[in-house]
């Protein structure tokens, strides 16, 4: 995708690459594209790679991966069972109240299909007053 600042500005020879490309910043005289400026400062240890997940989270998700397959082993056939597109064999976990605060407790957890968990997220009035999703507020 070519940017408004792309379309304005030329090509210039990069420092880093020697190529001619669109600058992304300088650094002292010498120009760099987008991906040689972040080479650069990730090689100086200006940029640090951020975790996608905190630890906490990582044993959160290890626990839930664990729960997750014992959940569906106890309950293999999808328990919304939508006509016309369900095809019985649960794959999804379907968090009725969310993934926050429940995200660990199997009370509210629901074993569906791919194409009715596809369903329920589309259409939640619609599995809301079918009993599929819940409010996250209530108890």
């Amino acid at each position: 995708m070519i940017t408004i600042n792309q379309m304005i500005s030329k090509k210039k020879l990069c420092a880093g690459c020697k190529q001619e490309e669109y600058i992304w910043k300088a650094l002292g005289k010498e120009k760099y594209c987008k991906n040689c400026w972040y080479k650069l400062k990730q090689e100086q240890g200006d940029i640090v790679n951020i975790k996608q997940v905190s630890v906490k989270k990582a044993k959160e998700d290890s626990v839930y991966s664990k729960l997750r397959i014992d959940y569906l082993r106890d309950h293999p056939f999808c328990q919304a069972s939508l006509p016309g597109i369900c095809n019985t064999k649960a794959t999804d976990v379907h968090h009725k109240k969310g993934r926050g605060k429940f995200y660990l407790i199997t009370v509210t957890w629901m074993a569906v299909c791919r194409h009715c968990h596809e369903w329920i997220e589309t259409h939640p009035k619609d599995a809301k007053e079918l009993g599929y999703s819940e409010h996250r507020h209530d108890a």
